[in-house]
């Protein structure tokens, strides 16, 4: 039960939350002290109701026309974990006494905590070790970063980098020779943005024992120049056959590599993350911090259904919702692979690829039994799928499981990405209560060559989120993170504007499928806690939830609806979980409304 204040001043909308549990009323017993209490801010609790599939602000919401979008309150105070109140700075004034820290904010942005619903953790703090390649335009600007590495490491050591988009690269991928010539001494294998091919020397593939006479596993491509020798790419699948070869890191360097991204996280705003595919090892790790209270975001792990072993094991133990620090109650999948490598399963041939339609299911690894083994023992199924006939494929299995066992439609499953979806199968999302799980900054990041893979009428149904939404489908926003930039001012402003970092194009890729400020908003905070079945502890801030919450520089529900752009020089301020300061900013907060 909500109680309101007993001071609720007349400067906050009708309907927006103003109060405290046990508000210090007259004839009340004092409170006791809080932990935390925020002032003069700008606060967006988003507690009012989520506005309709047309993006209209509900009526309950601070927002007038003509007048724009307005903070709904000034402070909020927490006290062991969790928000006490939420509301106007005069009575936030009773709090004071005795507060253990008390932060003013000068005017920043609070918003409920910030939640990363697809991201690959383990990877990400691994690529913070590697050769960065994000942004490399040509084969020769590569080699000589990763030639930089090797004039520090030790010869026969491996080199790994990690960021070449093998999506912008597909109609030119480089083979070995001048990584060879360049980099002789050293095995190199150089990771994809997205994970989905890899490029390496001859060394490296030495050391994979990977030959002309190697066959690719299934759903995978191993690339062959006339004589029928390895090129130095493999794709989709294949890839497993060099990463496989770089030596397992250690205990504690899997440990070390999960606290390095996640505090790169905290940095980043974030107070949760879903994780896409943890396999023994990462379970392992992410079970030893927790029990020694070493993590510093909440953590909801997606099981690697690829470690058939550990998803086994969990089936007899089931879902594990802990304290909420880590949660293990959901299962990943790969469907299909990606568009850019043409890895993506579609109902017809690729236009710039006349024949070939991808890889999808068994025929790309997907193991359907133990999919539905999960979702009948209460996990929530997340599958990868990308292409049209991918996405129609997993509905059909979904649908199945769904029709043989009643209570698996609770399970919220999703579809993570969702990238490209036939119009007929759009309202099969909300029919079967999946959720569609997908990255604003996609978008954004493959205009440049989607229209060549789909061609210019199939191409309009893909990142189709206002589509999606107007069918009644939930969404969750995310970067899937590493192979995107998992800045929020960025995912907003793609979701929002549907313009690149350059502003191109100027009236936005296909403009008919931006969200508004609110919904991109949500997508990232109260619709990723239903994602993660947590929205009635987390995702806006009211008395009762948990403290989670991010403070940032800018206004994006303001800025969203007037100058987007701007919102691509907003920072973070400050990260708060369970009531503690996970980041926060050296430099005072400055207000840029």
């Amino acid at each position: 039960m909500r109680i309101l204040s007993c001071h609720s001043p007349g400067a906050f909308a009708a309907g927006a939350l103003v109060g405290a549990l046990t508000a210090g009323c007259a004839g009340s017993a004092p409170e006791p002290p809080v932990d935390l209490l925020l002032v003069n801010a700008r606060v967006y609790t988003l507690s009012w109701p989520d506005p309709g599939i047309d993006g209209t602000p509900d009526t309950a919401a601070p927002f007038s026309k003509g007048a724009g979008w307005r903070p709904d309150a000034e402070a909020v105070a927490v006290r062991d974990g969790r928000i006490v109140f939420a509301g106007g700075g005069r009575e936030a004034e009773r709090y004071r006494t005795g507060a253990k820290a008390t932060i003013d904010l000068a005017g920043a942005t609070v918003v409920p905590g910030l939640i990363e619903s697809h991201a690959h953790v383990l990877e990400l703090g691994a690529t913070l070790e590697r050769v960065d390649l994000v942004g490399v335009k040509t084969e020769a600007d590569a080699i000589e970063r990763v030639a930089a590495r090797a004039a520090s490491v030790a010869a026969g050591e491996w080199i790994v980098g990690w960021g070449w988009d093998e999506g912008a690269w597909a109609n030119r991928y480089p083979d070995m020779t001048a990584l060879n010539a360049r980099v002789p001494q050293h095995p190199v294998m150089l990771r994809g943005l997205h994970g989905f091919a890899v490029w390496g020397n001859r060394l490296a593939f030495e050391r994979a024992g990977i030959t002309r006479g190697t066959v690719a596993p299934v759903g995978g491509e191993i690339r062959k120049d006339a004589k029928g020798n390895p090129t130095g790419i493999l794709i989709n699948r294949a890839a497993t056959l060099l990463e496989r070869a770089i030596p397992e890191p250690t205990p504690a360097q899997i440990e070390s590599r999960l606290l390095r991204a996640l505090e790169a996280l905290g940095a980043a705003g974030y107070v949760s993350v879903h994780e896409a595919g943890a396999d023994a090892a990462e379970m392992t790790a992410l079970e030893k911090l927790n029990a020694e209270k070493r993590l510093p975001l909440r953590v909801y792990v997606m099981l690697s259904a690829r470690d058939t072993a550990l998803s086994r094991a969990w089936l007899k133990r089931g879902p594990n919702r802990g304290d909420g620090m880590l949660t293990v109650r959901a299962v990943k999948a790969f469907y299909d692979g990606a568009l850019g490598s043409r890895g993506a399963r579609l109902l017809a041939d690729y236009s710039d690829r006349p024949g070939y339609r991808g890889l999808s299911g068994g025929d790309y690894g997907f193991d359907q039994a133990l999919m539905a083994d999960m979702m009948k023992a209460g996990f929530q199924a997340c599958i990868h799928a990308i292409g049209d006939a991918g996405n129609r494929e997993t509905l059909d299995f979904i649908q199945s499981v769904e029709a043989a066992q009643a209570g698996v439609k609770a399970g919220r499953q999703r579809i993570e990405h969702a990238q490209v979806v036939h119009p007929g199968d759009v309202p099969r999302f909300a029919a079967l209560g999946v959720i569609a799980s997908m990255e604003p900054p996609h978008a954004v990041e493959d205009k440049a060559w989607a229209a060549d893979r789909l061609g210019p009428d199939r191409v309009k149904d893909a990142y189709a989120w206002r589509t999606l939404r107007k069918a009644g489908a939930r969404l969750a926003f995310n970067s899937d993170l590493p192979g995107s930039d998992y800045s929020i001012f960025y995912g907003l402003h793609a979701a929002i504007a549907r313009r690149d970092k350059e502003g191109q194009p100027p009236g936005g890729w296909f403009p008919d499928q931006i969200m508004t400020p609110e919904e991109a908003l949500r997508g990232y905070t109260a619709w990723g806690a239903y994602a993660g079945f947590q929205e009635n502890d987390t995702g806006v801030i009211a008395p009762g939830r948990w403290a989670d919450l991010t403070v940032m520089d800018v206004d994006p529900l303001a800025l969203g609806s007037t100058a987007p752009e701007r919102l691509l020089g907003g920072s973070i301020r400050m990260t708060v979980v369970r009531g503690r300061i996970a980041y926060r900013a050296s430099e005072k907060p400055v207000a840029k409304q």
